[in-house]
């Protein structure tokens, strides 16, 4: 064989294997910005299964650009998603409402996957969950209301006033609170509201509720999550039980909750954020609404307000 014909064949091989080694197979590197709204517990969780589940999916070779948001601040959070846009990145991968409300405002052509979106149809991201018809799609964790307080009929079965504390800014909470006060009208139980525009409003807002109340109830909000642990020393001191929708807040001081794991739903949106990678269209991949829910209670909290959590089964303790 000729000289020139070895080298003709050994330059396809390396060719090839680079090819092999490259995500999309020809030799180009992604870039993926990740947009969280704010450093929290269960925030951090999605995240990094994300970032775990993307590396074990075969995406080693890609530019992740991560920021991290200082919480419900749009300014803030529309000032990153421009630099994302700016700097033309494959695609767009959301944690929380707000952060994926400021992506999608400013951009309409690079793919964005959201990951904890309690209601995308409410936040106004989709109008259909099962085939999107924008450049967005991913995972939601909406709320199971009706397990929340079966739960809280369990442990405190006396409990018929609710104090609701969430901001009136964050879409998802609205979305859910709307739910719970249907479900409360269904039931026969009574709340109180005291909204919050910040986590500097929140530990007002609980004691104005003390002695008005048998309970409070926050959603999955990212307001509230970041003031937990003053709102549940309230509520501890009040002997006043708190139910909510994340494990993370049960973890900083609440009584109970009723959520999605996580770390899947970080999985999740990682599967969803390969298959668009890999070149499927959006339309064709539905948000994946998680519908595996885990109850779990924080038994010092329980021993502290006098809740007896003895007899409860099929519940993780925190």
């Amino acid at each position: 064989m000729k000289k020139s014909s070895l080298l003709i064949i050994t330059m396809l091989l390396l060719l090839a294997l680079a090819a092999c080694g490259s995500d999309s197979g020809n030799g180009y590197r992604f870039t993926v910005g990740v947009i969280q709204m704010m450093d929290h517990p269960s925030l951090n969780e999605i995240r990094i299964a994300f970032l775990d589940e993307m590396e074990q999916l075969g995406f080693t070779d890609v530019d992740f650009d991560i920021r991290i948001g200082p919480g419900a601040d749009m300014t803030a959070l529309t000032s990153i998603a421009q630099v994302f846009v700016g700097n033309e990145v494959d695609l767009i991968m959301s944690i929380t409402t707000p952060a994926t409300q400021a992506v999608a405002n400013v951009t309409s052509d690079i793919p964005i996957v959201f990951g904890a979106v309690s209601d995308p149809v409410a936040a106004g991201l989709v109008a259909d969950l099962n085939r999107p018809d924008r450049n967005i799609t991913g995972t939601s964790d909406n709320l199971a209301v009706e397990l929340v307080f079966e739960l809280a009929r369990q442990l405190a079965p006396d409990a018929r006033t609710f104090g609701l504390v969430y901001n009136l800014g964050e879409d998802n909470s609205v979305a859910i609170i709307n739910r719970v006060k249907a479900y409360f009208a269904a039931n026969g139980l009574y709340y109180y509201e005291a909204p919050v525009t910040g986590t500097a409003d929140v530990q007002q807002a609980a004691l104005s509720l003390v002695g008005r109340v048998d309970a409070f109830f926050t959603p999955t909000d990212n307001t509230v999550a970041a003031a937990m642990p003053v709102f549940a020393q309230v509520a501890i001191e009040a002997g006043l039980p708190i139910f909510t929708g994340a494990d993370s807040m049960v973890a900083d001081g609440g009584l109970a909750a009723v959520g999605v794991n996580y770390t899947i739903l970080g999985i999740e949106t990682a599967r969803i954020a390969a298959r668009l990678l890999e070149g499927e269209a959006i339309a064709d991949v539905p948000v994946v609404v998680m519908s595996e829910f885990t109850p779990t209670v924080n038994r010092e909290t329980a021993e502290a307000i006098g809740i007896d959590t003895d007899g409860l089964v099929g519940v993780n303790f925190r």
